[in-house]
């Protein structure tokens, strides 16, 4: 059923609670539904908010404010041990962990508590403790605005990388997701790669599927705010990734500096939060805005701060980074 609201207030509406308005938003729930607006009306502006756990308002929006409500999760298919599932976009993800913790099935634990919606999952890419979305979807559905139909990809044509997909390349701004299929299975796979992850578990008993959601969730609470006490958007940065001999020489300063290895072995992976942390800014606050004092990837609003003000805190912390390291950071959060 399709819900409309006008001149709406998205201080609840983003994680941010940062309070900007919305000319329309249209809650959808069907396939049918999505067309339905787009054939009626053909919008000029318009975007999807989801979650809201993933943007940064700077303005009020002007156009049509699309946000998914469907809460299917449905077995479609099972082989063996592989168990797909249909997922709609207005399921809460972490809603979706949890179910299939508690059906036996391996593949999303480790992306527990991970705030947002399935049908933002692959947009973003969604990760955490080495596993990614992309692990597990096997097909993405949507609305094709230009084309005026429906379409479906599979994992390959949505050509995922580390926080990418062809949702922000070249279908930015095109469609809208309605539901994602999703593959697991009941065999057990434990990732437990990251020190806290493994000390965590082992300290509950073992490497068990609810051990492992446990043990996640434990530490992101521990090093995450609360978005419903701390306005902020998770990771507000990306992990950058640089030549290998740029890390070489970052390491032979700093040899106790996180690094894991990326998609390319000539390249690899740092820790942003390592960086804004060594760069002094952890805990380090401006007004309504400031930088976690636990996790440094995050920057918070502690109260009635504007999305400029939080963008001029990322600027400031992606200046000192560079001052400091010679590494640019890039954004994770989507700026309007």
């Amino acid at each position: 059923m399709i819900r409309e609201f006008n001149e709406i207030n998205l201080a609840f509406r983003n994680s941010f609670h940062v309070k900007q308005h919305a000319r329309r938003l249209v809650e959808f729930e069907s396939e049918e539904e999505v067309m339905t607006i787009f054939r009626n009306e053909k919008p000029e502006k318009w975007m999807v908010l989801s979650g809201g756990n993933n943007i940064l308002f700077t303005c009020d929006y002007d156009g049509l404010l699309l946000t998914p409500v469907s809460q299917t999760i449905e077995v479609i298919e099972t082989q063996g041990d592989v168990v797909r599932l249909r997922v709609g976009a207005g399921v809460e993800w972490d809603d979706l962990v949890a179910w299939a913790v508690e059906q036996g099935l391996w593949g999303l634990e480790n992306l527990s508590l991970i705030p947002g919606k399935a049908g933002a999952a692959p947009v973003q890419n969604i990760g955490a403790y080495g596993a990614e979305a992309k692990d597990v979807i096997r097909r993405v559905r949507f609305y094709d605005v230009e084309q005026g139909c429906m379409r479906s990809l599979d994992r390959a044509e949505c050509t995922f990388g580390y926080r990418e997909s062809i949702f922000k390349q070249s279908l930015k701004g095109r469609v809208v997701i309605t539901e994602i299929e999703v593959e697991l299975s009941r065999v057990a796979n434990p990732r437990l790669g990251y020190g806290d992850v493994e000390r965590e578990v082992a300290r509950l008993g073992g490497a068990t599927l609810k051990n492992i959601r446990e043990a996640i969730c434990s530490i992101r609470r521990s090093k995450l705010p609360d978005t419903a006490v701390l306005g902020n958007a998770g990771s507000f940065f990306k992990n950058p990734v640089v030549p290998r001999e740029v890390a070489e020489r970052l390491l032979a300063e700093y040899p106790d500096m996180p690094h894991y290895p990326a998609a390319d072995p000539q390249q690899v992976k740092l820790a942003a939060g390592w960086l804004i942390d060594r760069a002094g800014l952890k805990g380090y606050r401006d007004g309504c805005v400031g930088v976690h004092e636990k996790q440094a990837l995050v920057l918070v609003n502690h109260g009635g701060a504007t999305g400029s003000e939080v963008i001029a805190l990322a600027r400031k912390v992606q200046v000192e980074v560079k001052q400091k390291f010679g590494v640019e950071i890039d954004t994770e959060v989507n700026i309007l």
